[in-house]
């Protein structure tokens, strides 16, 4: 990435502000080049830094703040320097998650749950803040052109035979940086297509949803890793994006096409049935990859359910969830698609399973939603009995 990410942080309490600087010490991949307490210092301090060509790359955005909270500053920070990037810290609370949805739609980069103060320099939280804040700024430095699906096709067959083999635990887990290889198209069209995504994910599908339609013909079912208190608002912002309806799953409830069912956060979303009769299960079960809801059994269930007819889309996010699961559905006929690592805020979750050779293609945002939409075809399996 070159120079650390420059990073201001914004908020009225001095002791979150500390928490927070303390959570990104030590990382050298950062540089925290302000603190100030509200939004109007904020504005005057992004234009200065711009004046000086030593620009901000993120700035961490508090929401409720005197003099001038983060949703009357937003938009006059982005009028200040176009290019920054910024996270809203959000309260973890309904009200909290529908104002940072909201903000992600004004503009707003990305959000972040604020822990208690005690949990902020704890591990897992600084761990996904640091991956965040270092993602995004490559997003803004990244000169680049993404590359294109031919190069990604050129690089395949060159340095790896396409394989149809079922792929073994020692191919799931491989490390490094192993050569590209894309599979051929699934020889039955999906019944099903499953989403996994995690940080830079409500982006993402703010993105990829409007542009499949409100025809969609195929159920959808979507695991994004948030907290329970954001997952039926985020449900009710996906819907107003002018794509197919979504909601939180309910236990039990058919999987109807051109509905988009959304893992309730705090509990898995599996598949359950069989073609022509698909439902929806809630299950309390242990979190996988220390995440619950979890993409792995969503789409472990999806193959069982849908004989591997499944086609898997997993987008930008930390971590490598999803990859076993990917694995299942492949090796059962299926197919994957993931977001492409230029334009991913972390190209761990896509970045996994393409390395693991299992995706027909790898592809930005807007290419997957065409690539989507010229893979499946209306059907009625997957309607209630």
């Amino acid at each position: 990435m070159g120079a650390p990410a420059r990073v201001m942080i914004c908020d009225d309490s001095a002791v979150v502000r500390g928490a927070l600087a303390r959570a990104l010490q030590g990382e050298p991949e950062i540089e925290i080049v302000a603190r100030v307490g509200n939004g109007a210092e904020a504005v005057a301090e992004v234009a200065r830094l711009v004046g000086l060509s030593t620009p901000v790359d993120v700035l961490l955005l508090d929401i409720e703040m005197p003099v001038m909270d983060g949703m009357q500053a937003l938009p006059l920070l982005l009028r200040a320097d176009p290019k920054l990037l910024v996270v809203m810290a959000s309260t973890q609370t309904t009200r909290g998650a529908d104002i940072a949805l909201r903000a992600l739609r004004m503009g707003a980069a990305d959000y972040i749950a604020k822990p208690s103060v005690a949990d902020v320099v704890g591990g897992g939280f600084g761990r996904e803040l640091i991956a965040k804040l270092v993602g995004l700024t490559r997003l803004r430095r990244r000169a680049s052109p993404p590359l294109t699906q031919a190069a990604l096709t050129q690089a395949a067959l060159t340095q790896a035979p396409l394989t149809q083999a079922p792929l073994t635990q020692a191919a799931l887990i491989q490390s490094a940086h192993p050569p590209l290889a894309l599979r051929p198209p699934p020889r039955l069209p999906p019944l099903l297509v499953a989403i996994g995504s995690s940080t830079g994910g409500p982006q993402a599908l703010f993105t990829l949803l409007p542009l499949l339609g409100a025809a969609f013909p195929l159920p959808v079912v979507l695991t994004q890793h948030m907290p329970a208190s954001f997952t039926g608002i985020f449900a009710s912002h996906l819907s107003k994006l002018g794509g197919m309806p979504c909601a939180e799953a309910v236990d039990g409830e058919p999987l109807l096409p051109g509905r988009l069912f959304l893992a309730p956060g705090g509990r898995h979303l599996l598949v359950d049935g069989a073609p022509g009769s698909l439902r929806a299960r809630i299950s309390d079960d242990p979190p996988e990859n220390f995440c619950r809801p979890s993409v792995d059994p969503m789409l472990r269930s999806a193959a069982a359910a849908c004989d591997g007819r499944v086609l898997v889309v997993m987008l930008t996010g930390m971590g490598q969830d999803g990859l076993r699961g990917a694995g299942c559905v492949v090796n059962a006929g299926g197919s994957a698609l993931a977001q492409d690592e230029a334009s991913s805020v972390v190209w761990g979750m896509p970045g996994a399973i393409a390395r693991a050779g299992l995706c027909h293609q790898v592809l930005p945002v807007p290419a997957i939603a065409a690539k989507l939409r010229a893979m499946v075809r209306p059907t009625r399996i997957g309607a209630a009995a």
